[in-house]
This record gives C-alpha cells, sequence and structure tokens, in this order.
C-alpha cells in the first residue's frame, strides 16, 4: 500500500500558511535559479553577430558555439537530482551559484573561440542544475494548495531573467552607438552582456542562505525534528505533523532506494510516466521557442531590421513573455494544467504558421515587404504569449509534481534532460535551416505544436490539487 490511503489524515491537502509571505519569499528565492538560466540562456542573442564577425566564423560553428552550452544543461540536469539527494537541495543552488558565476566571468573574458565555448558549457551545467533543482524544491517545500502558483515562480523568473538580459543587451547596444563590438569599460559591448550576469549569480548564492532545506531532505537524512519546523512554518500549524512526516518518510524510504533502473520498465525502455515527461520536455522545445531567445536579434536582422531596432524586438518579445506567464499563474491551479496546454498549443499553431507564411516571401531591397514583415512581427508575439501562458509554466509545474515519490528524482532528471537535448537539436539546426529555408523552418515548428495536442489529450493527466504523495 502506499502512502496516498494516509495523506488526508495529516491534512496537508489543505493546508494554508500563517505566514504565507514568508513562503513565497522561499519560493522566490529559490526561483533566482530560474532568473539565471533564463538570463544565461538568452543574454547570448546580444552576442551573436559580434561573436560571428570577430572569431569570422560561418553559420553551422557559430551554431555550435551558441549551442554547445546546452550540452552542459543535459549533463546538468541529468546528474542535478542524485547531487542534491547526496548533499541536500540548497547545497546544490550553492554550487550552481559559484558556476554561474565563474561562467560569466570567463565568457566575458575569452582568450578564443573554443575558451569562450568552454566557459558557455560550465554555465549550461549550472543552468541545468537550477532547472531541476528549482521545480523540485519549490514542488517539496509548497503547501499543496499553492503549489501550482508557486511552481510558476520557476517560469516567471526564467522569463523575467530572459527580458532582463535583453533590456541589458539593448542598453548596452545604445552605449556602445549601435555597435556590439564598441568599446565599454575597456572591453567589446558583448563581452560587457556576458560579464553582467556575475550580479545575480552572486545574489543567488546569497539568497541560498536565507532559505531552509526541503522537508523531504532532512526526513531521509534523519533530521526528523528539523523537519518539522520546517513543515510546520510552511504549511501551517494545523496541519497534523506527526502524520505528515510519516506520510513523507514512507514515500522517502522507496525514494531512497530509487534508481536509474526504476525508470525501465513496460516495452519501450522507460516506463510510461517516463515517456510521458519526456514528451512533454521535447514538445516545448521543438515548436521553436528558444530561437526566439537566442537566436531574435539575428532574425530580424536577417529580414531587413537595422541592429537596433532588433535587439528592441526583442525585448518587446520578453516582455509579451512575462505577461503570458503572468496570466498561466493566475490560472494553472483554477483550470488546471491540460486546458491550459491546449489553449496555448492550439495559440502557437495560429502564430508560427503566420510566421511561416510571411517568411515565404521575397526580400525587396533586403528587407520583408510591409505586409509581411508586420505580420511577422505581431505573429511572433502571438506565438511568445500562447506558449508563455501554457507550456513555458504547464511543463515545468507538471515535471515538479506529475512522478510518483519514487522514481520523481531520478525521472525528473530525465525529463529535464531530454529538454536540453531537444533544445539543443533546435538551437544547433536553426542557423543551418534558417539558411537553407526560413519559411519551412517554421512549417516544422508549427507541426510539432500541432501535434502536441493529441499529445496533451490522450497521455496528460490532470495533477491540480494533488499531494505530492498522491501521485503513486
Amino acid at each position: 500500500m502506499t502512502s496516498t490511503a494516509q495523506a488526508p489524515k495529516s491534512g496537508a491537502r489543505t493546508a494554508h500558511p500563517e505566514h504565507l509571505g514568508h513562503v513565497i519569499f522561499i519560493a522566490a528565492a529559490a526561483a533566482m535559479g530560474g532568473f539565471l538560466f533564463g538570463y544565461d540562456s538568452s543574454v547570448i542573442n546580444g552576442a551573436v553577430e559580434a561573436i560571428r564577425d570577430r572569431y569570422d566564423i560561418g553559420s553551422a560553428a557559430l551554431a555550435q558555439v551558441i549551442a554547445i552550452a546546452l550540452i552542459g544543461c543535459a549533463i546538468g540536469a541529468a546528474t542535478a537530482g542524485r547531487i542534491a539527494d547526496r548533499i541536500g537541495r540548497i547545497r546544490c543552488m550553492q554550487i550552481a551559484a559559484v558556476l554561474f558565476t565563474v561562467s560569466a566571468v570567463g565568457s566575458a573574458l575569452p582568450f578564443s573561440l573554443w575558451d569562450l565555448a568552454f566557459w558557455r558549457v560550465v554555465g549550461g551545467f549550472a543552468i541545468g542544475m537550477a532547472s531541476v533543482i528549482g521545480p523540485a524544491y519549490i514542488a517539496e517545500v509548497a503547501p499543496p494548495a499553492y503549489r501550482g502558483r508557486l511552481g510558476s515562480f520557476q517560469q516567471a523568473a526564467i522569463v523575467v531573467g530572459i527580458a532582463v538580459s535583453q533590456l541589458v543587451n539593448w542598453g548596452l547596444l545604445n552605449a556602445a552607438d549601435g555597435d556590439q563590438r564598441g568599446e565599454l569599460m575597456g572591453l567589446e559591448a558583448w563581452q560587457v552582456m556576458l560579464g553582467v550576469m556575475v550580479v545575480p549569480a552572486v545574489l543567488y548564492g546569497l539568497l541560498s542562505f536565507a532559505i531552509p532545506e526541503s522537508p523531504r531532505f532532512l526526513i531521509s537524512a534523519g533530521k526528523h525534528e528539523r523537519a518539522r519546523e520546517i513543515l510546520a512554518e510552511v504549511e501551517g500549524e494545523d496541519v497534523d505533523l506527526d502524520a505528515r512526516v510519516a506520510e513523507i518518510e514512507l514515500a522517502m524510504r522507496s525514494e531512497e532506494k530509487s534508481s536509474f533502473r526504476d525508470l525501465l520498465g513496460g516495452s519501450f525502455f522507460f516506463k510510461p510516466i517516463v515517456w510521458i515527461g519526456i514528451g512533454l520536455s521535447v514538445f516545448q522545445q521543438f515548436v521553436g521557442i528558444n530561437v526566439a531567445f537566442y537566436y531574435s536579434s539575428t532574425l530580424w536582422q536577417s529580414v531587413g531590421v537595422d541592429p537596433t531596432d532588433s535587439f528592441f524586438y526583442s525585448f518587446t518579445t520578453s516582455i509579451i513573455n512575462i505577461v503570458g506567464t503572468v496570466i498561466a499563474m493566475i490560472f494553472v491551479d483554477r483550470i488546471g494544467r491540460k486546458p491550459l496546454a491546449i489553449v496555448g498549443s492550439v495559440g502557437m499553431v495560429i502564430g508560427l504558421a503566420l510566421e511561416a507564411w510571411a517568411f515565404s516571401f521575397d526580400l525587396v531591397d533586403g528587407k520583408l515587404p510591409a505586409t509581411q514583415g508586420w505580420v511577422a512581427l505581431i505573429a511572433a508575439h502571438v506565438f511568445v504569449l500562447f506558449f508563455a501562458l501554457s507550456w513555458g509554466v504547464v511543463v515545468w509545474v507538471m515535471l515538479g509534481e506529475m512522478f510518483p515519490n519514487r522514481i520523481r528524482a531520478a525521472a525528473l532528471g530525465v525529463a529535464a534532460a531530454a529538454q536540453w537535448i531537444a533544445n539543443w537539436a533546435i538551437t544547433a539546426s536553426f542557423p543551418s535551416l534558417a539558411d537553407w529555408n526560413l519559411s519551412v523552418t517554421y512549417v516544422i515548428y508549427t507541426a510539432f505544436a500541432a501535434l502536441s495536442i493529441p499529445f496533451v489529450l490522450k497521455f496528460v493527466k490532470e495533477t491540480k490539487g494533488k499531494t505530492l504523495e498522491e501521485m503513486g
């Protein structure tokens, strides 16, 4: 018998903490890793053309330098769960903060192209760790009644990180008179763009000392009294703490024994629930969302927009990303995960299809015709809006809560690694695909957005309002 039958006895499902503001602070501090994830992922957008020019490389080599960070992301994501289970969630965050800081300094002061690539891999490893530990930690400390909204903090932090990176890039570009290689503080502008990340990286490290360890980790380490204190702090005094510790301990017994082998089963290598997690991760990336954040300034310049305007459009897109994320945070616990995902998929299909149509026209004097140019710009914002109000939030929330306790850490690591591998495939292929046929590239992304609809309808189960112990 699993712990599911005991879950209602503790009162955890209806728990309302006395100091909700403190719980919000804890979730927000943990989500700072998401901010760095978003910032580090998209800040490279402002340096793409400068790197191409400085090192005199073609689209294929450029794509590998941009995408190589994602290999580090996949490794970090695959190992973070195990690291967190051994040394704790907080220590894992602190390691990520150090790696973010070192990566920012190294990326700002590269000796060569391959040196830059190495520091991007280091930063990628930190992003991968943050992508796993953030949603897992928040899911473990959040009261069930608030878990969807607090889990959304991870994606909210990611999109704010993206927006801030684009705003910083735009400001620095203007300070350098519109030249990505213009001199700023003794460096080229693009180097300063990459180096600024030192500030939020240090802040993340400091915040990690201000939040408590996960009760589930403490129970697994035999620190029951401290776990009780934190449970009372985050779930409220009305919860039966003895019953709560007992149900978590029961779940943790099987989790302690979990390994990669526990994910295996069924007729297709992994258990079905693991494949569903992998599917969510892959669809989230195969719609091409990160093209909008890694290459948007290059994309707009390729259809005739001047560099300063292209940076501004990258910033406005990231603001739309924030608006969509706020919408998702409002509705994720009200209408559920599945309805949001389906609405988002339909909206993405429309936006991507319109972009594909606009990019199918030939350039006139180096620019898209006026009508097609405006359609492309508006459609790009529509696509990002519908992604943000659905898949951007829903996938991170569901990956943090959909797996049974017994396999959660390992399954989340595999699903997150799959997400980074899919991200790498899209990021590494886009420059060459765009050189070949930009319109067909967007048709491919449209097809994946359309396929995500039957996938959600058939395979994804709603997790709204359930405790983690009820997942199996």
